[in-house]
Protein backbone atom coordinates (compact mmCIF):
# COMPACT_ATOMS: atom_id res chain seq x y z
CA UNK A 1 0.00 0.00 0.00
CA UNK A 2 1.36 3.41 -1.02
CA UNK A 3 1.89 5.66 1.99
CA UNK A 4 1.00 9.32 1.54
CA UNK A 5 0.98 12.22 3.97
CA UNK A 6 -1.92 14.61 3.42
CA UNK A 7 -2.01 18.16 4.72
CA UNK A 8 -4.97 19.29 6.77
CA UNK A 9 -5.88 21.82 4.05
CA UNK A 10 -5.89 19.14 1.32
CA UNK A 11 -8.10 16.85 3.41
CA UNK A 12 -10.60 19.71 3.73
CA UNK A 13 -10.54 20.17 -0.07
CA UNK A 14 -11.11 16.41 -0.59
CA UNK A 15 -14.08 16.64 1.77
CA UNK A 16 -15.55 19.61 -0.14
CA UNK A 17 -14.86 18.55 -3.74
CA UNK A 18 -16.07 14.97 -3.36
CA UNK A 19 -19.58 16.43 -3.15
CA UNK A 20 -19.36 19.84 -4.80
CA UNK A 21 -16.98 19.74 -7.78
CA UNK A 22 -18.99 20.17 -11.02
CA UNK A 23 -17.31 17.23 -12.82
CA UNK A 24 -18.22 13.69 -11.68
CA UNK A 25 -14.78 12.31 -12.59
CA UNK A 26 -13.07 14.79 -10.25
CA UNK A 27 -15.60 14.04 -7.50
CA UNK A 28 -14.66 10.37 -7.73
CA UNK A 29 -10.94 11.17 -7.39
CA UNK A 30 -11.57 13.34 -4.34
CA UNK A 31 -13.77 10.67 -2.79
CA UNK A 32 -11.05 8.04 -3.18
CA UNK A 33 -8.31 10.22 -1.71
CA UNK A 34 -10.54 11.41 1.12
CA UNK A 35 -11.17 7.78 2.05
CA UNK A 36 -7.42 7.14 2.00
CA UNK A 37 -6.83 10.20 4.17
CA UNK A 38 -9.20 8.65 6.73
CA UNK A 39 -6.90 5.64 7.06
CA UNK A 40 -8.99 3.07 5.16
CA UNK A 41 -7.25 0.15 3.52
CA UNK A 42 -7.02 0.05 -0.28
CA UNK A 43 -9.35 -2.92 -0.51
CA UNK A 44 -12.03 -0.96 1.36
CA UNK A 45 -11.50 2.08 -0.89
CA UNK A 46 -11.93 -0.07 -4.05
CA UNK A 47 -15.30 -1.26 -2.76
CA UNK A 48 -16.60 2.08 -1.47
CA UNK A 49 -15.45 4.25 -4.39
CA UNK A 50 -16.16 1.52 -6.96
CA UNK A 51 -12.75 1.81 -8.64
CA UNK A 52 -10.01 -0.66 -9.59
CA UNK A 53 -6.60 -0.99 -7.85
CA UNK A 54 -4.84 0.56 -10.89
CA UNK A 55 -7.22 3.52 -10.87
CA UNK A 56 -6.54 4.26 -7.21
CA UNK A 57 -2.78 4.02 -7.80
CA UNK A 58 -3.10 6.50 -10.70
CA UNK A 59 -5.06 8.92 -8.50
CA UNK A 60 -2.36 8.77 -5.83
CA UNK A 61 0.41 9.30 -8.42
CA UNK A 62 -1.41 12.35 -9.78
CA UNK A 63 -1.64 13.79 -6.29
CA UNK A 64 2.04 13.14 -5.57
CA UNK A 65 3.06 14.73 -8.88
CA UNK A 66 0.91 17.86 -8.87
CA UNK A 67 -1.28 17.99 -5.79
CA UNK A 68 -4.91 19.16 -5.83
CA UNK A 69 -4.62 21.02 -9.16
CA UNK A 70 -3.42 17.88 -10.93
CA UNK A 71 -6.40 15.94 -9.56
CA UNK A 72 -8.79 18.56 -10.89
CA UNK A 73 -7.57 18.26 -14.49
CA UNK A 74 -9.86 16.50 -16.97
CA UNK A 75 -7.78 14.28 -19.20
CA UNK A 76 -10.30 12.38 -21.28
CA UNK A 77 -9.32 11.78 -24.89
CA UNK A 78 -11.48 13.90 -27.15
CA UNK A 79 -11.12 12.92 -30.80
CA UNK A 80 -11.06 15.85 -33.21
CA UNK A 81 -13.31 16.01 -36.22
CA UNK A 82 -11.69 15.38 -39.60
CA UNK A 83 -13.21 18.75 -40.53
CA UNK A 84 -11.40 20.64 -37.75
CA UNK A 85 -8.98 22.38 -40.13
CA UNK A 86 -11.90 23.40 -42.39
CA UNK A 87 -14.12 24.63 -39.55
CA UNK A 88 -13.63 28.35 -40.17
CA UNK A 89 -14.11 28.23 -43.93
CA UNK A 90 -17.16 25.94 -43.70
CA UNK A 91 -18.76 28.16 -41.07
CA UNK A 92 -18.23 31.21 -43.29
CA UNK A 93 -19.70 29.37 -46.29
CA UNK A 94 -22.79 28.12 -44.45
CA UNK A 95 -23.47 31.57 -43.02
CA UNK A 96 -23.91 32.80 -46.58
CA UNK A 97 -25.43 29.59 -47.98
CA UNK A 98 -27.49 27.83 -45.26
CA UNK A 99 -28.36 24.27 -46.35
CA UNK A 100 -31.95 23.03 -46.38
CA UNK A 101 -30.99 19.58 -45.07
CA UNK A 102 -28.11 17.53 -43.65
CA UNK A 103 -27.95 15.69 -46.94
CA UNK A 104 -27.43 18.94 -48.83
CA UNK A 105 -24.76 19.99 -46.32
CA UNK A 106 -23.07 16.59 -46.69
CA UNK A 107 -22.76 17.05 -50.46
CA UNK A 108 -21.44 20.59 -50.13
CA UNK A 109 -18.87 19.56 -47.49
CA UNK A 110 -17.59 16.80 -49.76
CA UNK A 111 -17.41 19.25 -52.67
CA UNK A 112 -15.47 21.85 -50.66
CA UNK A 113 -13.15 19.58 -48.65
CA UNK A 114 -13.08 16.21 -50.39
CA UNK A 115 -14.19 14.58 -47.13
CA UNK A 116 -17.27 12.38 -47.22
CA UNK A 117 -19.20 11.99 -43.95
CA UNK A 118 -22.46 10.30 -43.03
CA UNK A 119 -25.55 12.47 -42.57
CA UNK A 120 -25.39 11.84 -38.82
CA UNK A 121 -21.76 13.04 -38.59
CA UNK A 122 -22.67 16.10 -40.65
CA UNK A 123 -25.47 16.94 -38.20
CA UNK A 124 -23.01 16.66 -35.31
CA UNK A 125 -20.57 18.95 -37.12
CA UNK A 126 -23.24 21.55 -37.94
CA UNK A 127 -24.31 21.62 -34.29
CA UNK A 128 -20.67 22.01 -33.21
CA UNK A 129 -20.42 25.29 -35.13
CA UNK A 130 -23.67 26.61 -33.66
CA UNK A 131 -26.16 25.63 -36.35
CA UNK A 132 -29.53 23.95 -35.84
CA UNK A 133 -32.76 23.64 -37.86
CA UNK A 134 -34.66 26.92 -37.63
CA UNK A 135 -37.87 27.95 -39.33
CA UNK A 136 -37.26 30.73 -41.83
CA UNK A 137 -38.88 33.96 -40.70
CA UNK A 138 -40.45 36.64 -42.85
CA UNK A 139 -39.89 40.38 -42.90
CA UNK A 140 -42.39 42.57 -44.79
CA UNK A 141 -40.59 43.77 -47.91
CA UNK A 142 -41.51 47.40 -47.21
CA UNK A 143 -40.49 47.38 -43.53
CA UNK A 144 -38.11 50.22 -42.70
CA UNK A 145 -35.75 48.94 -39.99
CA UNK A 146 -34.36 52.41 -39.27
CA UNK A 147 -37.83 53.82 -38.64
CA UNK A 148 -38.64 50.84 -36.42
CA UNK A 149 -35.50 51.43 -34.38
CA UNK A 150 -36.24 55.15 -34.07
CA UNK A 151 -39.84 54.43 -33.03
CA UNK A 152 -38.70 52.03 -30.32
CA UNK A 153 -36.09 54.38 -28.90
CA UNK A 154 -37.93 57.69 -29.15
CA UNK A 155 -41.60 56.80 -28.82
CA UNK A 156 -42.31 53.40 -27.31
CA UNK A 157 -39.62 52.51 -24.78
CA UNK A 158 -40.06 55.49 -22.44
CA UNK A 159 -43.85 55.03 -22.44
CA UNK A 160 -43.41 51.36 -21.52
CA UNK A 161 -41.07 52.36 -18.69
CA UNK A 162 -43.76 54.70 -17.37
CA UNK A 163 -46.29 51.87 -17.64
CA UNK A 164 -44.06 49.57 -15.58
CA UNK A 165 -43.80 52.30 -12.94
CA UNK A 166 -47.60 52.74 -12.85
CA UNK A 167 -47.45 56.24 -14.34
CA UNK A 168 -49.16 55.28 -17.62
CA UNK A 169 -51.29 52.51 -19.14
CA UNK A 170 -50.21 51.17 -22.52
CA UNK A 171 -52.43 48.94 -24.66
CA UNK A 172 -51.42 47.20 -27.87
CA UNK A 173 -54.36 46.91 -30.28
CA UNK A 174 -54.94 44.77 -33.35
CA UNK A 175 -57.66 42.70 -35.00
CA UNK A 176 -57.54 39.05 -36.01
CA UNK A 177 -59.93 37.48 -38.53
CA UNK A 178 -60.37 33.74 -37.99
CA UNK A 179 -62.07 31.79 -40.76
CA UNK A 180 -63.70 28.42 -40.11
CA UNK A 181 -61.16 26.29 -41.97
CA UNK A 182 -58.48 23.68 -41.35
CA UNK A 183 -55.47 25.10 -39.49
CA UNK A 184 -52.75 22.54 -40.17
CA UNK A 185 -50.07 22.14 -37.50
CA UNK A 186 -47.28 19.74 -36.55
CA UNK A 187 -47.91 16.67 -34.38
CA UNK A 188 -45.68 13.88 -33.11
CA UNK A 189 -47.40 10.81 -34.52
CA UNK A 190 -46.72 7.26 -35.76
CA UNK A 191 -48.21 8.03 -39.14
CA UNK A 192 -49.46 11.09 -40.97
CA UNK A 193 -52.73 12.39 -39.53
CA UNK A 194 -55.49 13.95 -41.60
CA UNK A 195 -58.19 16.24 -40.21
CA UNK A 196 -61.44 17.12 -41.90
CA UNK A 197 -61.74 20.49 -43.60
CA UNK A 198 -65.03 22.14 -42.52
CA UNK A 199 -67.28 23.55 -45.20
CA UNK A 200 -68.23 27.20 -45.42
CA UNK A 201 -66.25 30.42 -44.98
CA UNK A 202 -67.77 31.89 -41.82
CA UNK A 203 -65.45 34.32 -40.06
CA UNK A 204 -65.04 35.26 -36.39
CA UNK A 205 -63.44 38.68 -35.92
CA UNK A 206 -61.70 39.74 -32.72
CA UNK A 207 -60.49 43.28 -32.05
CA UNK A 208 -58.31 43.18 -28.96
CA UNK A 209 -56.53 45.58 -26.62
CA UNK A 210 -53.72 43.99 -24.60
CA UNK A 211 -52.33 45.73 -21.52
CA UNK A 212 -48.55 45.79 -21.97
CA UNK A 213 -47.82 45.22 -18.27
CA UNK A 214 -50.72 43.28 -16.71
CA UNK A 215 -51.68 41.44 -19.95
CA UNK A 216 -55.33 42.23 -19.30
CA UNK A 217 -57.28 41.67 -22.53
CA UNK A 218 -60.28 43.67 -23.70
CA UNK A 219 -62.10 42.47 -26.83
CA UNK A 220 -64.81 43.45 -29.25
CA UNK A 221 -66.02 40.60 -31.48
CA UNK A 222 -68.37 40.12 -34.40
CA UNK A 223 -69.01 37.91 -37.41
CA UNK A 224 -69.11 40.65 -40.08
CA UNK A 225 -66.36 43.29 -40.24
CA UNK A 226 -64.09 45.18 -37.91
CA UNK A 227 -64.38 48.89 -38.68
CA UNK A 228 -64.13 52.36 -37.11
CA UNK A 229 -67.30 51.79 -35.08
CA UNK A 230 -65.81 48.60 -33.64
CA UNK A 231 -62.69 50.49 -32.58
CA UNK A 232 -64.75 53.30 -31.05
CA UNK A 233 -66.57 50.69 -28.96
CA UNK A 234 -63.19 49.41 -27.78
CA UNK A 235 -62.05 52.95 -26.90
CA UNK A 236 -65.17 53.51 -24.81
CA UNK A 237 -64.68 50.23 -22.95
CA UNK A 238 -61.08 51.18 -22.14
CA UNK A 239 -62.13 54.63 -20.92
CA UNK A 240 -64.74 53.05 -18.63
CA UNK A 241 -61.94 51.34 -16.68
CA UNK A 242 -61.35 54.77 -15.10
CA UNK A 243 -57.58 54.79 -15.06
CA UNK A 244 -56.10 57.74 -13.15
CA UNK A 245 -53.03 57.94 -15.38
CA UNK A 246 -52.52 58.73 -19.10
CA UNK A 247 -53.59 56.01 -21.56
CA UNK A 248 -51.63 55.19 -24.71
CA UNK A 249 -52.88 52.82 -27.39
CA UNK A 250 -50.28 51.40 -29.78
CA UNK A 251 -51.82 50.41 -33.11
CA UNK A 252 -51.11 49.93 -36.79
CA UNK A 253 -51.99 52.16 -39.72
CA UNK A 254 -55.21 50.54 -40.92
CA UNK A 255 -57.32 53.22 -42.61
CA UNK A 256 -60.31 52.83 -40.28
CA UNK A 257 -58.02 53.43 -37.28
CA UNK A 258 -56.99 56.87 -38.55
CA UNK A 259 -60.35 58.31 -39.61
CA UNK A 260 -61.83 61.48 -38.13
CA UNK A 261 -64.42 59.54 -36.10
CA UNK A 262 -61.69 57.63 -34.26
CA UNK A 263 -59.40 60.64 -33.87
CA UNK A 264 -62.13 62.83 -32.39
CA UNK A 265 -63.38 60.18 -29.95
CA UNK A 266 -59.87 59.38 -28.72
CA UNK A 267 -59.22 63.07 -28.16
CA UNK A 268 -62.47 63.52 -26.24
CA UNK A 269 -61.61 60.52 -24.04
CA UNK A 270 -58.07 61.83 -23.49
CA UNK A 271 -56.56 58.66 -24.99
CA UNK A 272 -53.32 58.93 -26.93
CA UNK A 273 -53.11 56.99 -30.21
CA UNK A 274 -49.54 55.96 -31.03
CA UNK A 275 -49.24 54.61 -34.57
CA UNK A 276 -46.57 52.05 -35.40
CA UNK A 277 -44.29 52.55 -38.40
CA UNK A 278 -45.77 50.95 -41.53
CA UNK A 279 -45.25 47.17 -41.87
CA UNK A 280 -44.17 46.60 -38.26
CA UNK A 281 -46.12 43.62 -36.86
CA UNK A 282 -42.97 42.64 -34.95
CA UNK A 283 -43.47 45.71 -32.73
CA UNK A 284 -47.09 44.93 -31.86
CA UNK A 285 -47.20 42.81 -28.71
CA UNK A 286 -50.71 41.49 -29.33
CA UNK A 287 -49.55 39.69 -32.50
CA UNK A 288 -47.91 37.12 -30.22
CA UNK A 289 -51.22 36.55 -28.47
CA UNK A 290 -53.00 35.81 -31.76
CA UNK A 291 -50.35 33.20 -32.62
CA UNK A 292 -50.77 31.67 -29.16
CA UNK A 293 -54.55 31.41 -29.57
CA UNK A 294 -54.22 29.70 -32.95
CA UNK A 295 -51.74 27.22 -31.51
CA UNK A 296 -53.88 26.42 -28.48
CA UNK A 297 -57.29 25.96 -30.02
CA UNK A 298 -57.08 25.90 -33.83
CA UNK A 299 -54.01 24.09 -35.17
CA UNK A 300 -54.66 20.42 -35.98
CA UNK A 301 -58.18 20.57 -34.56
CA UNK A 302 -61.49 19.97 -36.31
CA UNK A 303 -64.69 21.85 -35.48
CA UNK A 304 -67.75 20.52 -37.33
CA UNK A 305 -69.64 23.81 -37.08
CA UNK A 306 -69.06 27.52 -36.62
CA UNK A 307 -70.61 27.50 -33.16
CA UNK A 308 -67.98 25.13 -31.77
CA UNK A 309 -65.23 27.02 -33.60
CA UNK A 310 -66.26 30.36 -32.09
CA UNK A 311 -66.74 28.84 -28.61
CA UNK A 312 -63.21 27.40 -28.60
CA UNK A 313 -61.68 30.78 -29.51
CA UNK A 314 -63.80 32.67 -26.98
CA UNK A 315 -62.95 30.28 -24.14
CA UNK A 316 -59.26 30.49 -24.97
CA UNK A 317 -59.37 34.30 -24.84
CA UNK A 318 -61.27 34.22 -21.55
CA UNK A 319 -58.52 32.12 -19.95
CA UNK A 320 -55.59 34.38 -20.85
CA UNK A 321 -55.37 35.73 -17.28
CA UNK A 322 -56.08 32.40 -15.53
CA UNK A 323 -55.23 29.05 -17.14
CA UNK A 324 -52.71 30.49 -19.61
CA UNK A 325 -51.34 33.35 -17.50
CA UNK A 326 -47.99 31.70 -16.72
CA UNK A 327 -47.36 30.81 -20.36
CA UNK A 328 -48.36 34.24 -21.60
CA UNK A 329 -46.29 36.11 -19.01
CA UNK A 330 -43.17 34.47 -20.46
CA UNK A 331 -44.33 35.01 -24.05
CA UNK A 332 -45.52 38.62 -23.79
CA UNK A 333 -42.29 40.21 -22.59
CA UNK A 334 -41.45 43.74 -23.67
CA UNK A 335 -38.56 42.62 -25.85
CA UNK A 336 -39.19 43.18 -29.53
CA UNK A 337 -37.65 41.55 -32.57
CA UNK A 338 -35.35 43.94 -34.41
CA UNK A 339 -34.34 43.37 -38.00
CA UNK A 340 -31.05 45.09 -38.73
CA UNK A 341 -31.20 43.82 -42.28
CA UNK A 342 -33.01 41.18 -44.26
CA UNK A 343 -30.88 38.10 -44.87
CA UNK A 344 -31.01 36.63 -48.34
CA UNK A 345 -30.49 32.92 -48.75
CA UNK A 346 -28.12 31.95 -51.54
CA UNK A 347 -28.81 28.51 -52.93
Amino acid sequence: MIEVEFTKEDIQIFEHDRFNHPHPHVRRKMEALWLKSQGLKHKEIYQLAKISPNTLRNYIKEYLQGGIEELRKIKFYQPKSTLESYKGSLEAYFREHPPASAKEAMGKIEELTGIKLSENRVRVFLKSIGMKPRKVGMIPAKADTEKQKEFLEKELEHRLEEAKEGKRVVFFVDAVHLVLAAFLGILWSFERIFIQAPSGRQRFNVLGALNAVTHELITVTNETYINAESFCELLIRISQLNYKVPITIVLDNARYLKCALVQNLAKSLNIELLYLPPYSPNLNLIERLWKFVKKKCLYSKYYPDFRGFKKAITECLEQTDTTYKKELDSLLTLRFQKFEKAQSVKL
